[in-house]
Order: C-alpha cells, then structure tokens, then sequence
C-alpha cells in the first residue's frame, strides 16, 4: 500500500475466520440443480485479515492480490459493489486482504471475506443495514455467506442459507490441509454421491454427530485428502469439512494437538485452531461502534 493512504475507520484489522462443517448430509436436489444440506457451521479462530483504505467516490477496487483470482470475480469486490448499489454517493473504497486461510480448502475463506467486506463497510459507510439484509445480498455471492454475516456457529438447512444458532463446545481441532486442490463443483456434480439422506434433527446430530455425505466422494477421487484422513485418525477421529480439501480432528488439549502436528508429513500444512460460538467479526464491529462513527 502507499504510505499516504488514509483507513477508512479504525486501523485495526477486520477478522474474516474459517468455519468447519461438523457434519453434512445432502438430503436431496432442487429443480435448479442445488443441492438441499443439512449442517452445523463453527468457527475457528484462523482468520484473514481485511483493511479498507479511502478512495474517490464511485471506485471498488482490489488492493492486494490473489492468485487466479481476477478481481472482477472476487468475491470481495463483488460484495463492495453490491453493498454499494443500494446507496448514491458513497465514498470509494480499496479492499486489502491478508490470507491466511487456504483457499479451495472447505473452510469459507472466499465467503467468509465477503462476508466481513459487508459487514464492515455497514459500519464503515454507515448504512445500518440489519444483517438479515446484509445476508440477502450474501447469499447472492454464496451459500454459505449468510453465516458468516451473522456471526453465529449455528444448524444449517436448505442450501445453506435458513440457520439455527447453536451453542456448541468449542474444542481444540487439528486442521490439515493435504497437497490437493478440490473443485465442489465436481463433487456436487459426482454420479456416486449421495443426495437422499434421511433428514436429521439438531438433537439427533448432537447425540449422534453424523458424518458428511462428500467424503466418499473426496476419498475417491483426491487420494492425498484420503491418506490425509487416515493419518489424522490415528490421533482421533477425522473429518472433511465441506467438500474439502481439508481435515480436521477434536483433539483432547492442545498439547496433544501440538505433539501431533510436530509428526505431520512435510508435504502437508497443519494448523492448531479452537473452534468459536461467536465470530471474531462480532467484536470487531462493537470497536467500530464504539469508536469515533463511519467516516467519510
């Protein structure tokens, strides 16, 4: 960034964190080809990092960049611009994302940064929308962007978008991502997977804790998300969240987590995260509130 570039509101980072999916069933498929899910979303405390920075009234633009990505297509320009439609006059604004959550991993990274670019720039422009609002224009980009709006760990259903808030434990998880990219357009799109599993209730999923519908699928055709699965088991039960490509594990403590992260194969990249209720977003956004108020 250039050293003369004014933040829009506090300097403090914006957190956009990951989420896992505990489970996931496909309990059948719309009329338009989407898939009808039923989940329970919790966060981690893995998070990108979003600043925004002043531009001229009129301008979106991307300040950092990302990798295959053309900025017409990011999903935070396109959340900037739709938030930016439904008022005349705003002042511009200049999107700087630092990744830390792999992409193409089943963890929301993309959803979850456009997710904090609505939530933020509410606060930052001061629209005041609800974020049932700001939901509905989430969802447009993405299904599971109406979650990460609402800041909650909460059940999921239809595709993705009608959430219950659930108050979950909030354990430590090994988090391993293999040496694989998985496309969930051709998970959704596997002849094999399942797409007629009984629907469950939140009591049923508490006590029992489901499984996910796409990892036989993942298994299957990503080998390395298969050998990944299998080491992490040898520690405690492993899952793939969302359609992958990664694996995550409860784990006792975090020592435990620690001492098993040290034996992770070089090819693979392993994180220790504590899953989260309540999105890091939240509290971000009570300091903007706090603060001095939107600034122009």
């Amino acid at each position: 960034m250039n050293p003369s570039d004014r933040p829009l509101g506090r300097p403090e980072p914006w957190p956009a964190p990951g989420k896992l999916n505990l489970f996931l069933h496909v309990v059948g498929q719309r009329a338009d080809g989407y898939h009808l899910l039923q989940t329970a979303f919790q966060f981690i405390d893995l998070c990108d990092e979003l600043r925004f920075w002043a531009r001229p009234p009129g301008v979106i633009e991307r300040a950092s960049d990302l990798p295959g990505v053309p900025a017409e297509d990011d999903l935070c320009v396109r959340a900037a611009r739709a938030l930016a439609a439904l008022a005349p006059s705003l002042p511009g604004v200049a999107i700087e994302v630092a990744k830390r959550l792999p992409m193409q991993a089943g963890i929301g990274g993309g959803s979850s940064d456009a997710a904090t670019v609505l939530v933020a720039l509410n606060e930052l422009w001061g629209l005041r929308l609800p974020d049932d609002e700001l939901a509905a224009l989430g969802l447009a980009l993405g299904a599971d962007v109406p979650v990460f709006v609402h800041g909650t760990a909460a059940w999921a259903e239809g595709i993705g978008e009608r959430l219950t808030p659930l108050d979950l434990p909030e354990p430590v998880f090994l988090l391993v991502r293999p040496d694989a990219t998985v496309s969930t357009a051709e998970v959704f799109k596997a002849p094999e997977l399942t797409r007629d599993s009984p629907a469950i209730t939140i009591r049923s999923f508490l006590l029992t804790g489901g499984r996910n519908d796409c990892e036989p699928v993942v298994r299957r055709r990503f080998p390395a998300v298969a050998q990944a699965l299998d080491w992490l088991d040898q520690f405690a039960p492993a899952r793939l969240t969302g359609t992958g490509s990664c694996v995550y594990a409860a784990m006792p403590d975090e020592g435990q987590a620690r001492a098993a992260l040290a034996d992770l194969p070089a090819r693979w990249t392993g994180y220790v995260v504590r899953g989260l209720n309540r999105s890091p977003l939240a509290a971000r956004r009570r300091l903007e509130q706090a603060g001095a108020g939107p600034r122009r």
